[in-house]
This record gives structure tokens, sequence and C-alpha cells, in this order.
């Protein structure tokens, strides 16, 4: 079956390690065909604007985008965009699987989870003005629909993957209203899951339980802020962000992502970890059917690691080196 899917290489770093996901992916025997579009800072420089409609129409049309990092300016500029793409296409799960590998050093092993962050409301609706010329203001969102979905889309995540465990994270002795109606729409939904352990837990005891025993989670449900800070923390005790995929996924459109940045300043160089992007391929792999195919690319990507890793790893490869290795080990 072939497909059509968007390509989105983005600034900086992007384009070195989406291109060496798509060799990889191209390697594998699945029948692609990429619309490759232009989003970002470099979109924003040749065409005055981040975001171009053709961008949003082309993911719209496919359903389906693998996408590159994009630079978001700091305090200032155009907004993010992941943020825009998220709320115009609905996509209102955002998912981190967080795995170890063998033969990376990181803070532990046999770590294998995933955190699933509420993607549209929170404070990341970015709804924020001045208070005089002194303070400001943020708002922050949270409702019992969008609640409802991603706590339900946790549940269903778990049972589909044969996890055993939902934890939920709040800081609702804090925020009783906000917080407290997401940690309200968990319980109710987990009414329903009986075959599935449910918790909830404190984003601060989170934190330091994460850092201390990550073998006790298997999914992990937060809104939108909290889910961001925890899945950067966790990728950092397997290895990084360099290691860690993401998706973004809403009632029919999924967008698939390197969640690190786009490191302008390491860009053209040839020493930038595709293993993110290669990952964020598997997961869409697996998300159109094609799980054979990407069990194939992990195992490759798996064996790899194991032996020869890139220069960030501790390793000697370059990006297109790695992936030749990952292409070589398919199996």
């Amino acid at each position: 079956m072939a497909y059509n899917i968007t390509l989105i290489p983005g600034d900086g770093i992007g384009p070195e390690v989406i291109g060496a996901a798509r060799k990889v992916i191209d390697a594998s025997g699945v029948d692609i065909s990429w619309e490759i579009v232009e989003a970002g800072a470099i979109s924003n420089k040749n065409l005055g604007t981040p975001l171009p409609n053709y961008v949003i129409n082309s993911i719209k049309k496919n359903k389906i985008a693998l996408k590159g990092p994009v630079t978001t300016p700091i305090g200032e500029g155009f907004k993010s965009v992941n943020v825009t793409l998220r709320q115009n296409l609905n996509l209102f799960a955002n998912i981190r699987p967080i795995k170890s590998y063998e033969g990376i050093e990181s803070i532990h092993k046999n770590v294998d989870f995933v955190v699933v962050r509420e993607n549209t409301e929170d404070l990341y609706t970015g709804i924020e003005h001045m208070v005089g010329e002194d303070a400001a203001e943020s708002i922050k969102i949270i409702t019992k629909d969008a609640s409802e979905r991603i706590c339900r889309f946790a549940f269903e995540l778990a049972r589909r993957e044969g996890r055993k465990k939902v934890t939920l994270v709040h800081k609702a002795n804090i925020m009783k209203l906000s917080d407290g109606l997401f940690l309200r729409c968990g319980k109710e939904i987990a009414k329903e899951y009986t075959d599935i352990e449910f918790e909830d837990i404190i984003v601060d005891a989170m934190s330091m339980k994460l850092v201390q025993n990550p073998q006790n989670y298997d999914v992990i449900v937060a809104p939108n802020l909290y889910g961001d800070i925890l899945s950067d923390l966790s990728a950092g005790l397997v290895g990084g962000l360099g290691l860690a995929p993401g998706a973004n996924i809403g009632e029919d459109i999924a967008v698939f992502e390197s969640v690190h940045g786009s490191a302008p300043d390491i860009a053209g160089k040839n020493i930038a970890n595709p293993t993110s992007a290669i990952l964020s391929g598997v997961m869409m792999l697996k998300y159109i059917g094609e799980e054979r195919v990407a069990k194939k690319i992990e195992n490759a990507l798996a064996e790899t690691l194991k032996d020869k890793g890139t220069i960030d790893l501790g390793g000697n490869l370059g990006t297109e080196e790695f992936a030749q290795e990952v292409i070589k080990n398919l199996k």
C-alpha cells in the first residue's frame, strides 16, 4: 500500500535528522510518497510567515506528517509553530515514549513508560496580557471535555499496549478548580477501566519519584504544562532528548516529530543525533498500521545503538553515517 505523507524538514539540524529518518524509512521497504513543505524560521524568512497555509492544507489532506524541529523565538517574535499546529489541527494528545536502550549511558536502565500530555489548553493557550507596566497575567484553561478526552486516550493506550497502570499528575492541592477539574475527570474515566490500575500524584512529588524510580510507571497522563516538563525530565533519565520521539494525535490527523530543538549552532556539521527523528518515524509507521516495518526499524536502531553511537553519545558516527548503520542492520 502506498502512503502520502507530509514531510516538514524544519530549521537548524532539522533537515539533517529528518533526512536521515527518511532514508531509513525508505530503505525499510514501505511505500511512501513524501510531500515536502516548509515551516518555521526558514519559512518566516523566505515567505514572511512561519506557518504558511499550504502546510496546514497538506497535513489536512494527507492526515499524516513527519516533522523536524523548528525554531521558536524566546520572549519575542512569532508564536510557536508547534503550538499553532496542535491548536489548528486539534491534535489533542501529545505522546512521548520514554525507553532506555542497551549501550546508552543513562541514569536508569530498564525504563519503558509513556507520557500522555493534553495538548490544546492549559497555560499553552497563550492567553496573556500585561497588567499595567509591571505585571503580566497568563490565563490557565482546563475544560471537562479536554480532560476527559485525554484521560480516556491514556487508558486506551494502556490497554492497547498491554500496560498495567495509569498515573495522573496534577497540582490540585493548590489549583483546586483547574487541576481539581482535571483530577476529577481522571477519576471518573478510571471507573470505566477496572482492568487498569489508577493513581494520582502531585506534580512536584512526581518529579522526584521519576528521578528515583522511573521503572514504577507505565502511562503518565498530565495537563499540558506538566506533561511538557515531565517528558523532558524523563528523556534525561534515559540519555537525553536526542533519544526521545514524539507524536501529536487528533481525531483523524497525526503529526510525528523530533522533540529536541533545532540546535542551529551545530546545523550542517553532520553531528546531530537522528535517533529521535527515526523513532518518531517508527511511531508514525505503527500509527498507519505498518507494525512489522516499524519493529524492523526499531530493532535495527537498537542494534546500532548497542554497538555504535553518535558523537553526542560518546561514539564517532555522524548523522549520515549513523543512518547508514541503521540501514545495514535492517533485517
